[in-house]
């Protein structure tokens, strides 16, 4: 039998008991209130800008400072079907530098106006994941002339680096041609674009900076993206926007050997830009260009680069997919 007593004691735990529930319940919640991790970053992330021309990439005049005819020459060796950058030698007259581009020997092919075979040089420290481009200009030691080729080919844009390898023009003074020749000594520059990886099948180096500047290949677009000098050679470097082009799909690029022109072509047609004194690199890619001659005489037109001497400029061809066409080195003569 339950006395009055016992009834109270009872009473007494029990509201006791929730009293001290609801006292560690109210801390115990207000503990993981604060301890609870955050489920949305809010770190601000810096957008990428790109300055876009007002020009109409249609209205654009034509120029005549180079002829519109130009002389053609086949290429000697017809194992070379997947051409795609041509450089002009700065210390070997006559001398261009053209390259085969994904899936093919580490090599850079020595040729001329004619089309002869004038050499090989084997890359042995790097492979061909997918060449596409190549300049000559000025590096790291003063005086010295270098060959930059471009592993900047990505058509699935899953590439989180691209790389430029960068090595001194050889002397072929005194070389008996056409040479074999292993080039040993290899700058490896990695980039890494500041948007994402794309795809790009454009180099250029500037002569005055030593800058090297990288065309996307997009439709209707061609961003252009520039990694200062001096570039590392031990870790990567982050490319910066400079202007977006309404280019579409560029395939190659060149600066002339005193900074003053710039050529950027596709399959289809070519623009120059002729720098006012005094004009960067940068800013004159944010003017109007021109365009420049083309005869279309190349089935999948790749490459394009000024001569040594200012006297033209050059482009040539892939045939791979045209069994029975020869690839060609064509020559733009200036007036």
């Amino acid at each position: 039998m339950t006395t009055r007593f016992s009834k109270n004691i009872m009473r007494y735990f029990v509201r006791g008991g929730l009293l001290c529930f609801l006292f560690f319940s109210f801390f115990s919640c207000k503990k993981a209130s604060i301890t609870a991790p955050k489920t949305t970053d809010t770190v601000a992330k810096t957008p990428v800008v790109f300055t876009t021309p007002t020009y109409d990439p249609l209205l654009l005049d034509t120029s005549k400072a180079f002829e519109s005819a130009p002389i053609v020459n086949d290429l000697a060796r017809t194992d070379l079907v997947e051409i795609s950058g041509i450089a002009a030698s700065r210390i070997n007259p006559g001398i261009l530098y053209i390259h085969n581009d994904s899936g093919n020997p580490n090599q850079v092919y020595l040729t001329d106006a004619t089309g002869g075979d004038k050499g090989t040089l084997t890359l042995t420290p790097v492979s061909d994941r997918d060449w596409e481009d190549i300049a000559v200009g000025p590096g790291p030691i003063a005086g010295k002339s270098y060959v930059y080729v471009a592993e900047i080919g990505d058509n699935d844009s899953k590439y989180k680096s691209v790389f430029v390898y960068r090595f001194a023009e050889p002397d072929l003074t005194g070389k008996t041609l056409p040479l074999r020749l292993n080039i040993d000594t290899v700058d490896i520059l990695e980039l890494k674009y500041p948007d994402g990886p794309r795809n790009a099948e454009t180099l250029m180096v500037d002569p005055s900076t030593r800058d090297i500047y990288i065309a996307s290949k997009e439709s209707n677009a061609s961003k252009i993206y520039v990694a200062h000098y001096p570039q590392s050679t031990t870790s990567a470097t982050v490319m910066e926007p400079v202007v977006k082009l309404l280019f579409n799909k560029a395939t190659g690029g060149d600066i002339s050997p005193d900074g003053s022109e710039i050529l950027l072509r596709s399959k289809e047609l070519i623009w120059y830009w002729k720098l006012p004194a005094g004009t960067s690199i940068s800013a004159g890619l944010m003017t109007k260009p021109e365009h420049a001659p083309y005869a279309n005489n190349e089935p999948q037109g790749e490459g394009i680069g000024f001569a040594a001497d200012g006297s033209g400029y050059y482009t040539d061809t892939e045939v791979r997919d045209y069994p029975g066409m020869p690839a060609t080195i064509s020559f733009y003569k200036r007036k």
